[in-house]
C-alpha cells in the first residue's frame, strides 16, 4: 500500500478522518460504505504505512490568548556546516514556532509564529532569531485576519 495510488475506499476513509478524527470505527465504516472490520483494517494499514501520521485536536488559539500570527521570512548569511542544522533544530524546539519551511525565492525559510502579542514576538525576534548564528535578515508579515485556515488535505 505504501507509495502506491490509494483506492477510492482509502480516500474516503482519509477524507472522513480529516473531518473527524474521533469518529468511531462503526460510524466511519457506515460513512464510507464498508463493513466495520474491513474498514478498521484499512484504517490500520493507512496508519502503519504512514498515510495517517497522527491524530490531534484543533484548538482555537484565540481562546488561549494567542492572538498574533507572524510569518517570518528568514535569510541565512551562510550555509556553513552546522548553521542550517542549528537553525532548523532551534525552530523545531521553539513552542511558538508552529510551522517552518525551507523555501525558494528571496528568503531561505518561512516560519509561522503564534504568540499572545507583539511584545512576545519582539522578544522571540530579538532574543532568539537574530541571535542565531548565520541569520542575516528577518522580514516579518503580521496576519491581520485569517481568511482561510484548513488542515484537511485536498483528496
Amino acid at each position: 500500500m505504501k507509495n502506491t495510488p490509494l483506492d477510492s475506499a482509502s480516500h474516503k476513509i482519509l477524507a472522513e478522518l480529516q473531518i473527524n478524527g474521533r469518529i468511531s470505527s462503526n460510524e466511519l465504516a457506515e460513512k464510507v460504505g464498508m463493513s466495520a472490520s474491513p474498514c478498521w483494517r484499512r484504517q490500520k494499514e493507512l496508519e502503519d504505512n504512514g498515510y495517517i501520521v497522527r491524530y490531534t485536536a484543533l484548538v482555537d488559539r484565540r481562546k488561549l490568548g494567542l492572538s498574533v500570527c507572524c510569518l517570518a521570512h528568514i535569510s541565512l548569511a551562510r550555509h556553513a556546516e552546522g548553521v542550517v542544522d542549528n537553525f532548523e533544530e532551534t525552530m523545531r524546539l521553539r513552542p511558538e514556532v508552529v510551522e517552518c519551511y525551507e523555501t525558494t525565492g528571496n528568503a531561505d525559510y518561512l516560519v509561522k509564529v503564534i504568540v499572545p502579542d507583539m511584545e512576545a514576538y519582539h522578544d522571540f525576534l530579538h532574543n532568539v532569531l537574530v541571535k542565531l548564528n548565520g541569520v542575516s535578515q528577518v522580514n516579518t508579515s503580521v496576519a491581520l485576519r485569517e481568511v482561510k485556515y484548513e488542515t484537511a488535505l485536498p483528496l
